[in-house]
């Protein structure tokens, strides 16, 4: 999502973000100049004489005061203040038009080295900051999947794809967002979910509330199962939904 931003749109936040700093400097607080090029002063004495117990003083003298300088200026809240209004209009165009993903296969390189081959396989998903993401509605071929995400949702419809035998793993680590699971009705299913607040729609069992808990379940036939997926997710902010399709 960081790659389409405008360059047009970056540039001009640049801009008010170096008229800001000026006006500040100049106008509102122009003591500022003073205690910051002190500050740089320290530092670059510091540093100089970083070998003797007075250059590590006064560098560390500079870099807790130049520190200090930066969280109080007006231009570094503006920043900020971008920066999260821009990562709330990322979440809502993601929730709006989630990405999906489709499986890109490669084929494996001759290694003509004398250690032991690898074969690099392709996955389902990435890890995200931002954003949602869900795999692809028309067939895809499964691998697993173990991703840590930001902010955003992650739907992953099982119906699609063929399983292989054995156990499947699905991991899923996410600060804030929700994970939607769709599975087949002849596949068993054995969760563990970590949450600090959210909710969870486990086939036809509900918890409204959840508050820094844990749920750790599987249905009756698992362990006897020819086709089994094992479900881990930890989410900070979120909801888990696991249905049968």
């Amino acid at each position: 999502m960081f790659k389409q931003v405008n360059t047009d749109y970056i540039s001009w936040i640049f801009l008010i973000g170096l008229i800001s700093l000026i006006m500040e400097l100049v106008f509102f607080d122009g003591g500022l100049i003073y205690t910051l090029a002190l500050s740089i002063g320290c530092l670059f004495i510091g540093k100089k004489k970083y070998h003797r117990k007075i250059g590590k003083i006064l560098f560390f003298i500079g870099v807790f005061s130049a520190i200090i300088i930066v969280l109080n200026m007006f231009v570094f809240k503006f920043f900020l203040l971008v920066i999260l209004a821009y990562a709330l209009y990322g979440f809502y165009l993601s929730k709006q038009n989630p990405e999906k993903v489709q499986l890109m296969l490669t084929e494996p390189k001759p290694n003509t080295e004398e250690k032991e081959q690898l074969i690099k396989t392709s996955y389902l998903f990435s890890n995200k900051l931002i954003g949602s993401q869900q795999t692809q509605k028309s067939v895809y071929e499964w691998n697993n999947v173990n991703i840590q995400r930001g902010i955003g949702d992650v739907v992953i419809d099982l119906s699609n794809t063929i399983l292989p035998k054995g156990e499947t793993i699905i991991s899923i680590r996410s600060l804030v967002g929700n994970v939607k699971i769709k599975i087949p009705y002849d596949v068993e299913v054995n969760l563990h979910h970590s949450v600090v607040i959210g909710r969870a729609v486990i086939f036809q069992n509900h918890e409204k509330r959840m508050y820094n808990q844990i749920i750790s379940c599987q249905t009756e036939g698992f362990n006897k199962a020819v086709q089994k997926v094992t479900i881990i997710t930890s989410v900070f902010i979120g909801n888990i939904e696991v249905n049968r399709v």
